[in-house]
């Protein structure tokens, strides 16, 4: 039997009309922003008019203090106007509706945040003892902080700007300019750095404008050396060596920078399997003699501790997806996108321009990226996913490559201070951004006070906050959730805000001691290589990485067994008790799931898979059936076949790749 449907009349498919007030907001939407946009452009004296206009009658709503239930009454209907303004933008296609309705919150946001801080400032600052004020001073010290990194991400992502590849097939092949490769290496596996090697001379590019050079750094390893060297030789590749190991790779990069001619440099971490098109994709933007550096995303094709040991299996965005797909994207609109040490082509003569890669920092690579904008020159971020990496397999590891990160951001803003530092010339809105970068990892002191707050009071009686009840609430909640509205539009397919949290939780101790002491002494500590390509045989506690965390959830909990006691002493500050207590609650919460990720998840194979679907054909004598693959590694891959033969266990494996190419292998059927 066969079903036909009538035809839809022409007036049943069109589009229904939006509803009014949603016509009238998308209006004000797309014009005010334009308005001041256009008067930014043309009248800059114009726009600061205004804008001082603004705020000066934005003031009273800032400063005025209503009474407990009208306070609330303004929190909710703010509150509300964000909800709706998040389900509009969900609704829109268009991206520049996006970011006009993103400004529109981040306005909002702002003033809720304004007044909160000016509540939180003049009513709320405990002072009537002396350790009164030391944690009531310590704990607004923290939250300034967080106010301060919430308003300076509102600008990063203001504009997120995704680029287009520039084609290179309008220049003759022969005016392209020379490509070398380099791949720097201390003492990671040399397997790993085969199959680095072997993408890298298998990129399309004209084989005469390409060099693929191993920089290794292991000196104090011969026999790994000489193995290197024997690969190398295998495949093709050039091993470039050095008698010392000053500067670590930013030293091993420089070296090879006096003894190669090539006009770019592409740099490629050991682990970082490129693509065959990285090149099509990126030299094309150096056709503008301005472009110092071209960076692209960095994406690992194993997962990283916080999945593996919290098994999310990729459900949650991973810490990097924010940084590459939003933030770096929101820098480049303001020309600081960031060289992140691989995936990334730079020009030799603007290097060496600034006398090679920065060597005072271990984040060598936003130094030299810092110093790359402050002559002037471009940088590109170019948002396509051209390398695979190893996420490192251990916490231990993973805690050690953040610590790194902190120390080397921390040691740019006390060199550098890009924030005040005339001597820099930078646009402001390159300032802010190298800012926010190098403040980054402070987050550590603020998560650290946002625990011990509510347990000093619960244990002590130490008041962090003067009056604690429900109007300080009635101004906090509408900050929190505000901010929180406002960054899900740019954030929404990137961060998790809980897991986010149990992120900071988790590195609050390190990255808290480390930046400290860079900023005492930038001088302190030194380059540490990243663990890659270890494997985890047993389930195992690492406790040495969250040991304070282990200490403190102990507190916490032990400090819930006081709240009785405090109700019934001193039940005029009930509020008070209630408030440290839930917030004692969420904070034990965080600190047991950031515990949780000390707990590493064995690895159950040599080799990690990847979900790609291939035609295989398996043989056996004069017999053979079809089928595909599930997940592949260089060891092993999973098969679906079209029909269950009884398949005997020693198999030849034909696999058939996209464009053709066949591979035959000798195979074992496991189960």
């Amino acid at each position: 039997m066969v079903r036909t449907i009538a035809p839809v009349a022409q007036s049943q498919t069109r589009s229904p009309r939006p509803h009014r007030v949603h016509q009238i907001i998308l209006n004000l939407a797309h014009s005010i922003p334009l308005f001041f946009e256009t008067a930014f452009r043309q009248h800059r004296f114009v726009f600061l008019v205004l804008l001082g206009s603004l705020l000066w009658l934005a003031t009273p709503m800032i400063t005025a203090r209503p009474g407990i239930w009208q306070q609330g009454i303004i929190g909710v209907s703010f509150v509300l106007l964000g909800s709706y303004l998040v389900r509009l933008e969900e609704q829109q296609a268009d991206t520049a509706m996006t970011e006009r309705l993103h400004l529109m919150l981040i306005a909002l946001s702002g003033l809720t945040t304004l007044r909160y801080f000016y509540y939180r400032t003049l009513y709320t600052l405990s002072m009537n003892s002396g350790l009164n004020t030391l944690f009531s001073v310590l704990l607004y010290a923290a939250e300034m902080y967080a106010i301060l990194t919430l308003f300076l991400a509102y600008f990063q992502t203001l504009r997120i700007r995704d680029r287009q590849p520039v084609d290179l097939s309008a220049v003759p092949q022969d005016q392209w300019p020379a490509v070398d490769i380099y791949i720097p290496t201390y003492n990671e596996d040399v397997e790993i750095v085969r199959k680095t090697a072997i993408a890298a001379l298998a990129i399309d590019y004209p084989a005469d404008k390409t060099c693929v050079y191993v920089l290794d750094d292991g000196r104090k390893y011969p026999e790994r050396r000489a193995a290197l060297q024997a690969m190398c030789d295998e495949v093709g590749a050039i091993m470039l060596v050095r008698d010392n190991n000053d500067h670590a790779k930013a030293g091993n990069i420089n070296t090879a920078l006096e003894k190669t001619h090539g006009d770019l440099v592409l740099i490629l971490d050991c682990d970082h399997i490129p693509a065959r098109c990285f090149l099509q994709e990126t030299v094309g933007f150096f056709l503008k003699p301005n472009v110092a550096l071209v960076q692209t995303p960095h994406w690992f094709y194993n997962p990283d501790p916080f999945e593996r040991n919290l098994l999310t299996q990729g459900r949650i965005p991973v810490g990097n997806e924010l940084f590459y797909k939003v933030l770096q994207k929101g820098n480049d609109h303001w020309n600081a996108a960031f060289f992140c040490g691989s995936a990334a082509v730079v020009r030799r003569d603007y290097i060496r321009e600034i006398g090679g890669i920065a060597t005072e920092t271990v984040t060598e690579d936003c130094h030299t990226a810092l110093r790359l904008h402050s002559l002037g020159y471009q940088s590109i971020y170019y948002d396509k996913i051209m390398v695979a990496g190893l996420a490192p397999e251990k916490f231990s590891s993973y805690v050690g490559q953040q610590v790194r990160w902190a120390r080397g951001m921390a040691q740019i803003l006390r060199l550098e201070n890009p924030l005040f530092n005339r001597k820099l010339k930078l646009s402001l809105a390159q300032r802010l951004c190298y800012f926010s970068a190098t403040s980054h990892f402070f987050f550590g002191f603020p998560r650290l006070m946002y625990v011990i707050a509510p347990m000093v009071y619960l244990l002590l009686g130490i008041s962090s906050v003067r009056g604690l009840g429900v109007e300080t609430m009635a101004y906090a909640l509408p900050h929190i959730l505000l901010s929180m509205q406002t960054n899900h539009i740019p954030y929404k397919h990137v961060r998790f805000s809980f897991w986010n949290e149990v992120y900071e939780f988790a590195m609050s101790f390190q990255a808290g001691i480390v930046t400290l002491l860079a900023l005492v002494n930038p001088k302190l500590g030194s380059f540490n290589v990243t663990d890659k390509g270890l494997t985890v045989t047993e389930r195992n506690f690492d406790f040495e990485s969250v040991r304070y965390l282990v200490y403190l959830s102990a507190i916490a909990a032990a400090s819930l067994l006081a709240i009785p006691f405090w109700l019934l002493i001193s039940p005029q500050d009930m509020q008070a008790v209630l408030i440290n207590a839930l917030w004692n609650v969420f904070n034990l919460f965080l600190l047991l799931a950031a515990c949780l990720v000390a707990f590493e998840q064995p690895q159950l194979r040599d080799a990690h898979r990847l979900p790609r679907q291939v035609s295989a054909i398996i043989h056996s004598g004069d017999q053979q059936w079809s089928g595909t693959t599930q997940n592949v590694s260089e060891s092993g891959a999973l098969l679906l076949l079209d029909e269950w033969p009884n398949v005997p266990e020693e198999i030849r494996i034909e696999l058939i790749g996209d464009y053709g190419a066949r591979v035959l292998l000798d195979a074992k059927i496991i189960r």
